[in-house]
């Protein structure tokens, strides 16, 4: 095994509840009274566009013109992330776990493993739009584009393509050791959801108390009024609120019957494998339109 095998990745597409999530391990990891604010999550946890580490890896300010100068970069700036703490650490990404350019996107030399958090298509689209201050249809299409990237203005990429590729590379991969959480799950039972994550895959002894005090800390009221009074700097430019609504079933009010069955159509495996009681809720929907 390489020594810099120290990454656990939390891999999302966006919008998914990566945010929460990294907040959730961060109040639990950390010393009491300690847990950063949502806007020094880096203290704990950091992520794969972080222009400093590109920087570092450029050997000068990294400016990316396309994909080849990403990727030309990305490797050694993963090798630095990844050596940027002792032990394992968790490193947020919204990439697919994919080759480009004959490389790999996650590379498994700096790998040890990863958790994946998925959001149903349907409550992910209106939040996608918000996040990309564009209109639904248009969140949609980017959502069905196995083209579709999104990035920094220096042109460090998030290559997320597709919603169902993005799930089905991650829940896939071979020899990757991982664990899959759904943000449905974890707004039902954000406590339930942290425990089997904790004690199942980061074989950790949970305390009770302390997961408790995480998941209070970092309910979505507590977060959102984090950004009202802080500011969240992770926010796109152009989007009111980043933590705009953090429920499930918010589709009921934000998409039409043909938006619904557009994103049926499109993600229908998926949504059989992960998602099944969601086919019978939007298809009657659909129906009675």
């Amino acid at each position: 095994m390489s020594n810099l095998q120290r990454i656990i990745w939390l891999a999302s597409y966006p919008k998914s509840g990566n945010t929460w999530m990294r907040s959730l391990l961060a109040h639990y990891f950390m010393p009491a009274g300690q847990a950063p604010d949502i806007n020094n999550l880096r203290q704990f946890t950091t992520g794969d566009t972080r222009q400093d580490f590109f920087d570092a890896a450029n050997g000068a300010p990294f400016r990316g013109q396309g994909l080849e100068d990403w990727m030309r970069v990305r490797g050694r700036a993963l090798r630095l992330i990844a050596a940027s703490k002792p032990d394992h650490h968790f490193v947020k990404t919204h990439c697919q776990t994919i080759r480009v350019l004959d490389q790999d996107v996650i590379p498994p030399e700096v790998t040890a493993a990863a958790i994946y958090i998925i959001r149903n298509p349907f409550d992910l689209a209106p939040s996608f739009a918000r996040h990309q201050s564009c209109d639904l249809d248009t969140a949609i299409d980017q959502m069905c584009n196995p083209e579709t990237l999104t990035g920094t203005p220096t042109g460090i990429i998030d290559l997320l393509g597709r919603w169902d590729d993005h799930i089905r590379v991650w829940t896939q991969a071979p020899g990757l050791p991982k664990y899959v959480v759904r943000y449905e799950d974890m707004l039902k039972s954000p406590g339930k959801t942290m425990r089997g994550l904790l004690e199942k895959f980061l074989r950790v002894k949970v305390d009770g108390p302390k997961l408790a005090r995480a998941v209070k800390a970092t309910s979505f009221e507590a977060m959102k009024t984090q950004e009202e009074t802080l500011g969240f700097t992770e926010r796109p430019q152009g989007m009111t609120a980043f933590f705009a609504k953090g429920q499930a079933g918010v589709w009921r009010d934000d998409l039409s019957p043909a938006q619904v069955a557009r994103l049926r159509e499109a993600f229908l495996p998926v949504l059989e494998e992960w998602y099944p009681e969601m086919l019978k809720e939007t298809g009657a929907f659909v129906a009675k339109a």
